[in-house]
């Protein structure tokens, strides 16, 4: 039986997503709560394989729309199962760096893959897992790649093939965020990720505070 609480971080490349799941971490497991953080596509053995498959390696040049969305559900069936809701049996806290809503958005939405199949394979993919919370952080899609840009460079790294995507590819990624929003409007809040990292962090925590009485 699930009984740990499950939640999601959203948004383009470079909105600061995988910050606020480290200080949101931390907050909580300050505050005596047992928490796990996962990351898409991986988390697993065989997740990071396919996300070495989906982002780095030269096979996936050329890679169609639909094989990778297959690709991303498959990787996202073996953590769910294996990873996340062992964890929520056991009363944990899990935080996802991004989820089912990222193949919604990028390929459905991006893609233009029709969403009927989209729903059907996450569907499939997740079971019965869905996030307790999701939280969008939102950024303009030009200033958020610039941001993953800088980042890659601080690194001395190569982007990888999803960081190439055009500004038309993640324009269309954050349209349809904030549409899913309007849609799932108890499960999903639009944070404006263009804002110092503390202050988005005050308000994830009192969004915490006000969805999961007692959590923090």
């Amino acid at each position: 039986m699930v009984s740990g609480k499950f939640i999601t971080f959203e948004g383009s490349e470079g909105c600061g997503k995988s910050t606020q799941v480290r200080r949101l971490c931390r907050f909580l497991e300050e505050a005596g709560h047992s928490v796990l953080t996962v990351r898409e596509p991986g988390g697993t053995p065989l997740s990071e394989e396919l996300r070495h498959l989906l982002k780095f390696a030269k096979a996936s040049k050329g890679m169609t729309p639909e094989a990778e969305l297959l690709l991303f559900a498959a990787s996202r069936a073996q953590l769910t199962r294996e990873v996340i809701l062992p964890a929520l049996g056991k009363g944990q806290v899990v935080l996802a760096d991004r989820y089912k809503d990222s193949t919604t958005v990028y390929q459905g939405v991006a893609r233009k893959i029709p969403m009927a199949i989209v729903e059907a394979i996450n569907s499939f993919a997740c079971g019965e897992c869905r996030p307790d919370l999701t939280l969008v952080l939102d950024m303009d899609s030009e200033k958020s790649m610039a941001r993953a840009m800088r980042r890659v460079r601080a690194t001395s790294a190569q982007p990888d093939r999803m960081e190439q995507e055009s500004h038309d590819f993640y324009r269309a990624g954050r349209e349809g965020y904030l549409k899913l929003a309007q849609v799932d409007p108890e499960r999903i809040r639009v944070l404006d990720a263009d804002r110092p990292e503390s202050d988005i962090a005050e308000e994830i925590r009192r969004l915490i505070t006000e969805k999961f009485h007692g959590l923090s």
